[in-house]
């Protein structure tokens, strides 16, 4: 007899939960359910949570989860995962979304009854993530598309409208560069090793082979060729068997060898006398002696392989707290906040309207008569008048900012000291809290160098003999004001270091643009925004005095091609007194640091902005149709 207290949803989920474990072929896996985002930790599989009333989207988005789930289980091997993953970010993006989608692919091969369960899992997630709101390749991530793009092809099924409108905006780009390798698709399903040779491949005709790291199967040859190699210079076991005239011819050898060996050593001592006089002549070797080379040193930049850097051992990537001693550091934020006292309330109500713009956007939408969360007032009457119903509970939606991150990258260039540097400085304190209030990570940085016009670089460029070109001719200094993951309770004081006195010298700013954009990427959430104020194009004296006046300025834009190219990262710019929109697509150049604190939140909020018609008046783009 069904008790009061059961939970209609029990006899569901135990089903499904052995069904599961069924199709993953794998009769220890434990299935649970609950809040937490699904996936697979060891033999722990989480699924959604099927609250008591079992909907029709609870109970369809459980089985597409556990389906495929299941299927990665059965069809997926982790040691040949590994032994292919390529360490670049992007390319490990790639081929995660690949192989995933392998494995569904096959469960529609297999079990056909799987595809249109997953159906459900993938439309829930496309809308989650706002796939079916995104208008332009820009918005839309390259690694999602790729496997709704691989999925599509092996299944011959249509995507759900999210998932299709993602796919579809990347589609021309994948099918006109990898088109000939996604020809061979089908046959590659069957064996992992195989498909992620070819998904390694793709990688390649995208672009990102340069992400890839060793071919695991050249490494593999080589080991073989020596392991070869060795066991032919090893004796023969067999010849242990010796008789005794083989005994005596050996100690005749032996002692052989060993005049032989003193009358080396004597002949060692002329040829060391020579060596001298030899290492300073080139000798061509012959083809088939030439001595092996070590590998060839990754290029100094991914966006331009021919920019140099004559010595990078002095280069530094330094947390704010370590330039300056605690007591000094909450002196010099002291002397900021007195200075620009009279401005902080400008700025403030310019965050002040940012975050209102920021959570008039965020609907505060609940989901209710869940089993967990946030008990819901509302509906206690009902436990009041029959105490055998359930308590109900609520949870908040979550927003599309809480899985977003802002870099502030700031130039810390002498040219940016007094006032300007104090503005920037006060702005980025500010808008971190208000972007932290609304759940959004904030990340600031600066770039400068260690020394005036070359520092130790410079001294071992002369000490070389002044070599012709050098490339980059002093040490970066770059400097982690606030980590996206750290509260700004903790750092706040890091800010008053650009206060400090002797700091601030030369910008490069095409390496602090790759850096800042490097540290992005290897982040998990889904949109990244990157904020550069400068006030002048990259200037370094020592590297510009020694090559082309333009080398730095070459680079930047270089570096900026790259970035917008791969579309990871939302790239926007704001010059002070200079016009960056010569170098980047979204920017806006002010004549006053006093507008400096305007066009940060006005840039910020246009970003955030649902309206595309705000948002290209705000960033100086064209008018969106």
């Amino acid at each position: 007899m069904k008790k009061p207290n059961d939970n209609p949803a029990d006899p569901f989920k135990k089903a499904l939960a052995e069904a599961t474990k069924v199709m993953a072929d794998d009769p220890e896996l434990s299935v649970s359910y609950t809040v937490d985002p699904s996936g697979v930790s060891g033999d722990n599989m989480r699924l959604p949570q099927v609250s008591r009333r079992m909907t029709r989207e609870e109970v369809l988005l459980a089985r597409g989860t556990a389906d495929a789930l299941a299927l990665r289980r059965k069809f997926h091997n982790e040691a040949t995962h590994a032994r292919y993953a390529p360490p670049g970010d992007l390319a490990r993006d790639l081929y995660e979304a690949m192989e995933t989608a392998r494995c569904e692919a096959m469960g529609a091969r297999h079990m056909p009854g799987t595809a249109s369960n997953i159906d459900v899992k993938i439309r829930n997630e496309s809308i989650r993530r706002g796939y079916d709101q995104m208008k332009s390749s820009s918005e839309a991530p390259l690694a999602a598309s790729a496997g709704y793009l691989i999925r599509h092809l092996a299944t011959g099924r249509p995507l759900p409208e999210g998932a299709a409108n993602v796919m579809e905006l990347w589609r021309g780009f994948i099918e006109s560069q990898a088109g000939g390798t996604l020809e061979g698709l089908q046959e590659k399903l069957e064996d992992q090793a195989e498909f992620a040779k070819f998904t390694r491949q793709i990688i390649t005709d995208l672009g990102y082979g340069d992400q890839l790291g060793d071919d695991p199967d050249e490494l593999d040859d080589q080991q073989d060729d020596e392991a070869e190699e060795n066991a032919e210079e090893q004796p023969d076991p067999d010849s242990s068997g010796q008789d005794d005239s083989e005994d005596e011819q050996a100690e005749a050898d032996a002692e052989q060898a060993q005049e032989q060996q003193q009358d080396e050593s004597q002949a060692q001592i002329s040829m060391d006398e020579m060596a001298d006089e030899e290492l300073a002549e080139d000798v061509e070797m012959p083809d088939g002696e030439a001595p092996l080379e070590p590998p060839a040193p990754p290029p100094a930049s991914e966006a331009d392989p021919d920019y140099k850097v004559f010595l990078d051992t002095h280069d530094e990537e330094i947390a704010a707290e370590e330039l300056a001693e605690p007591a000094e550091l909450e002196r010099l934020r002291a002397y900021l906040d007195q200075q620009l006292e009279p401005l902080k309330g400008a700025v403030s109500r310019l965050a002040n309207k940012l975050q209102r713009r920021l959570q008039a956007q965020q609907n505060r939408s609940w989901e209710f008569d869940l089993e967990e969360g946030t008990l819901d007032a509302g509906r206690l009457a009902r436990v009041v008048a029959n105490p055998t119903t359930p308590l109900s509970f609520k949870r908040e939606k979550d927003t599309e900012f809480r899985d977003t991150v802002v870099t502030l990258l700031l130039d810390n260039s002498g040219s940016m000291r007094g006032r300007p540097i104090s503005i920037a400085a006060i702005c980025a304190d500010v808008l971190a809290r208000t972007l932290e209030r609304c759940n959004v990570k904030v990340e600031i940085l600066g770039f400068t160098t260690r020394a005036w016009k070359g520092g130790l670089a410079r001294e071992a460029w002369l000490n070389d003999g002044r070599p012709q070109m050098p490339g980059r001719l002093n040490d970066l200094r770059h400097i982690v004001y606030k980590s996206a993951d750290a509260p700004w309770r903790r750092v706040r004081p890091n800010l008053g270091l650009m206060m400090k006195e002797g700091l601030l010298k030369e910008n490069i700013d095409g390496e602090a643009l790759e850096w800042a954009h490097r540290r992005m990427i290897g982040r998990q959430e889904a949109r990244k925004i990157l904020m550069v104020i400068s006030d002048g194009a990259p200037v370094d004296d020592s590297t510009l005095s020694v090559n082309p006046a333009n080398y730095l300025e070459k680079h930047l834009r270089d570096v900026i091609a790259m970035v917008e190219r791969r579309k990871m990262v939302e790239l926007l710019a704001i010059g002070i007194g200079h016009d960056v929109t010569r170098y980047y697509d979204r920017a806006v150049t002010i004549t006053d640091v006093e507008q400096l604190a305007g066009a940060m939140t006005e840039q910020l909020a246009a970003l955030f902005d649902s309206d595309p018609r705000a948002r290209a008046r705000v960033m100086g783009m064209k008018k969106v149709g």
